[in-house]
């Protein structure tokens, strides 16, 4: 059993909110890439360092995972996980045996950052038992892109059935990056897509283009078919993906960079993602309808080489800022919002994973403002996916070529 004890380092005090301490400095996290750049308003980036001392209890609960990636509880017994070579295994979480890889998926290119990538259950799974995945698909002459499909799991838990393609981002690029593919329902059963920009130079600048669907948040049906309620939907024949004069009918929020991360406010009922800058310039967004978050035009990061993306702005009109951003980056994976009782006074926190510097950082949250931020569990290193389990726990997978599904409780419960 690993366990480790994780707290917040010691400085000045200046106030108390909802019982917890905030210090007069930031996390520690170094100097920004980009310190020219200024905050378009107060904490959008930097708040205060959240004090509160706390002991974690890490428990492995199953290991021998290749880069895992994706995470769905069936029920307090059992669990899926994906693994980023194209393997979806159940996981027993009483005895943490891993089951052999489920039969029936399609095929997979797991070069560079591809993979088989999110999973997740159907609103409906206690009656039909469908799941959900995306993945990098091959496509024609080398290309690939992000696909979502969705297949009937056996009661052995041993092959889909029925599996069938439900979304294909368009158009596939010769490019092993970015390829965004968190799975996130709204509380209308409707399934929100995260779909990366592809990465390369020529590619990126297709985020501004409402043609195609990189670097798009793209918003579904079960079946694949579009809400007649989508910003760019065509109202006359809202079951087919159709170009308008505006936009892709299936687009929900554009301008994005690679999104990784997403989850829905337990309190609003909105979607929240946590997206990928270059060197600087991780966003935290409440994309909303047709809204323009700004990629490749605007950023609070910098290109690898330290030159500026593009014009090297941080605002434009018609573009939409980060709640918040991080820099230098967390290199977010998932996220979620805490509601269970395990960890006192955490409720409606936002846990996110991050690849790197690793661990898991928590936000405090005033509406739609961050008010305090604190890293946890860094011993951990890359955390890809961070999940609250049914029993109130944190459940998190480890991007390794040996990962591993943790469960993570207060030590002193």
């Amino acid at each position: 059993m690993l366990r480790s004890l994780v707290t917040s380092s010691g400085t000045a005090l200046l106030l108390s909110l909802c019982g917890e301490t905030l210090a007069q400095q930031p996390v520690q996290s170094g100097p920004p890439n980009a310190p020219d750049q200024t905050p378009a308003f107060e904490r959008q980036t930097r708040a205060p360092a959240l004090e509160a001392n706390i002991a974690l209890a890490m428990t492995p609960v199953a290991e021998g995972l290749v880069h895992p990636w994706g995470l769905a509880f069936v029920d307090n017994d059992l669990a899926l996980v994906t693994e980023r070579p194209g393997r979806l295994r159940a996981v027993d979480l009483q005895s943490g045996t891993l089951s052999e890889p489920i039969e029936g998926l399609p095929e997979v290119d797991a070069r560079g950052q591809g993979g088989l990538f999110d999973v997740s259950l159907d609103p409906d799974f206690a009656d039909n038992r469908r799941i959900y995945f995306s993945y990098a698909e091959p496509r024609d002459d080398g290309k690939n892109a992000t696909a979502v499909a969705r297949g009937v799991l056996g009661h052995d838990h041993g092959r889909l059935e029925n599996v069938e393609v439900i979304f294909r981002q368009t158009p596939a690029w010769d490019s092993t990056k970015h390829f965004g593919a968190a799975l996130e329902w709204d509380n209308e059963g409707r399934l929100y897509v995260t779909l990366g920009e592809r990465s390369l130079p020529e590619s990126r600048q297709l985020a501004q283009d409402l043609n195609t669907h990189l670097g798009k948040i793209v918003r579904i049906h079960a079946d694949g078919s579009i809400p007649d309620s989508n910003p760019f939907a065509n109202r006359q024949n809202a079951s087919v993906a159709t170009s308008t004069e505006d936009g892709l009918a299936e687009i929900w929020s554009y301008g994005h960079r690679n999104v990784q991360g997403a989850a829905l406010s337990p309190e609003s009922g909105k979607l929240w993602t946590i997206e990928h800058g270059p060197k600087g310039g991780d966003e935290l967004n409440v994309p909303g309808p047709g809204k323009n978050y700004g990629w490749p035009i605007i950023t609070y990061g910098e290109d690898y080489s330290g030159a500026p993306i593009g014009e090297g702005l941080t605002a434009k009109e018609g573009m939409e800022q980060p709640i918040y951003y991080w820099d230098p980056v967390i290199a977010p994976g998932d996220m979620t919002f805490y509601q269970g009782e395990r960890f006192s006074g955490w409720q409606g926190n936002l846990i996110i994973a991050s690849l790197s510097p690793g661990g898991l950082v928590r936000l405090t949250l005033d509406g739609k403002r961050v008010s305090g931020e604190q890293r946890l569990a860094q011993s951990l290193g890359r955390v890809r996916d961070v999940t609250e389990g049914p029993d109130g726990a944190l459940w998190v997978l480890t991007d390794a070529s040996n990962g591993a599904l943790i469960r993570i409780t207060p030590e002193d419960e």
